[in-house]
């Protein structure tokens, strides 16, 4: 251990930068620093992405009936009409036993039930199914929280309430923010500003 640290500081003290030249480049000391702890730039560590991207996500009841949309890859209106009853038809002809991962075109659908409501998403082929079944489940969790128990009425009545809570979640496909607590917060001061303005309105 004192022989590595010394030639740390060996190195360190190699790379002391004098004062007339920190003076005149301060970012020399800068970067003879990070040199110290990386020398080799390939070396660094790159950002892999936000993760696997949500193509779309739908609300789905036992009847087949379309309770919630929300697209993030690009459709255009056919596409989505052919995409919605390709996908309801899939999801509610499968045995309940069945996998929840279906291959459908070059992507996947990944779904989950939960009550009366299938959540069902897409996903690129190559993407972790299982990262995306926790998603569809932290959006399951946050709505039960805010409406206490959630049921299908809860979504039928108030859809721009689970839209709100839903961007706060996912923005461009990719999820933003996985913490419960804030997410309940941002939807807290939505209602309280509906209320200021409806008794304002008043």
């Amino acid at each position: 251990m004192n022989t590595i640290l010394s030639n740390i500081r060996f190195k360190a003290e190699q790379m002391t930068v004098p004062p007339s030249q920190s003076a005149r480049n301060p970012q020399l000391i800068c970067q003879n620093s990070i040199n110290l702890i990386c020398p080799n730039p390939n070396s660094w560590p790159t950002h892999t992405g936000p993760g696997p991207m949500i193509e779309f996500l739908f609300l789905i009841s036992r009847q087949g009936k379309t309770r919630l949309t929300k697209w993030y890859g690009t459709y255009d209106t056919k596409a989505r009409q052919r995409a919605v009853r390709d996908v309801t038809n899939l999801v509610l002809s499968r045995p309940p036993k069945m996998c929840a991962f279906i291959e459908w075109k070059d992507k996947k659908i990944v779904y989950k039930r939960y009550a009366s409501l299938f959540f069902v998403a897409c996903v690129g082929n190559d993407d972790n199914e299982l990262v995306t079944l926790e998603k569809i489940h932290l959006f399951v969790e946050i709505l039960d929280r805010y409406f206490g128990n959630v049921c299908e009425l809860d979504i039928i009545f108030n859809f721009h309430r689970a839209y709100h809570i839903l961007d706060e979640l996912v923005i461009g496909g990719h999820l933003q923010d996985t913490s419960k607590k804030e997410v309940l917060k941002s939807c807290s001061t939505m209602d309280d500003m509906m209320d200021d303005e409806k008794e304002s309105g008043g």
